[in-house]
């Protein structure tokens, strides 16, 4: 399993949201770049980042920021919000993203995510962000009928790297991930699912780990890892204790 730390920007800072709400955000650091050379730094292997902006425009709106951050690390990041055609797409892997994460466009243009998994082998995932069940778009501002299983099931054969599962209802209020709803997802597809939206504490990593064989493929973590209830050091080491247990299992042998 992989732990994402999330960079949400809103007006090119580091903010998180409550619940998907620009008007409840709280701004955690005003340079995106510092920010991601600490997660770096404190040894992720993996950036996760969302322009806030642009998932209500429609199209990129940090890319300043964005630009800035690819050029302080060098570990990859995987970037969402915004990206509504074959165009911005190949923008951005050009700029250096290592995996864009369609959202929106999945839902009302899922010939997008054929055409760019095709293009982009193992650099395209899907955004799925659902209010109890169902799907919602635009930047969370619109809910849909679509349920995330059927949807996700709708990409079964299309070549995505990942699904990316946000509980809107848990995202930014630190009430745990909805990890029953994650890991029944992830045992009805094939797609590896990466968990998002409450990651709390040290607890919801160890139940995460404790899902072995869901496919449970990563989680995203936000504000806990912010406000200090989450030590990077802590469950970058749970993470590793685990993948080490399994890499010498009779198992994995």
């Amino acid at each position: 399993m992989i732990l994402y730390p999330a960079i949400d920007l809103k007006a090119g800072q580091c903010v998180r949201l409550e619940q998907g709400d620009m008007a409840r955000a709280t701004v955690f650091n005003a340079d995106p770049a510092a920010q991601a050379r600490s997660f770096a730094e404190a040894g992720f292997s993996w950036l996760h980042v969302v322009d806030l902006d642009g998932a209500f425009a429609g199209r990129p709106v940090n890319a300043a920021a964005v630009g800035a951050i690819l050029q302080s690390i060098q570990i990859p990041v995987q970037l969402g919000g915004g990206i509504r055609n074959m165009a911005t797409i190949e923008a951005w892997l050009e700029r250096g993203i290592a995996r864009v994460v369609i959202g929106t466009a999945a839902i009302k243009d899922p010939e997008l995510v054929r055409e760019a998994a095709r293009a982009f082998p193992g650099q395209i995932a899907v955004g799925l962000d659902a209010k109890d069940g169902f799907i919602a778009v635009e930047g969370w501002a619109e809910d849909s009928d679509a349920t995330v299983l059927d949807t996700a099931k709708r990409f079964e054969d299309a070549g995505v790297a990942a699904i990316i599962y946000t509980d809107i209802g848990r995202d930014g209020l630190l009430k745990g991930l909805n990890i029953g709803a994650t890991a029944a997802l992830a045992r009805a597809i094939s797609i590896p699912v990466i968990a998002s939206g409450g990651l709390a504490s040290l607890d919801d990593v160890r139940r995460l780990l404790s899902e072995e064989g869901a496919g449970i493929a990563g989680a995203i973590a936000g504000r806990a890892l912010y406000d200090g209830r989450l030590d990077p050091a802590e469950a970058l080491a749970l993470v590793a204790q685990a993948r080490g247990s399994a890499a010498g299992s009779p198992a994995a042998a």
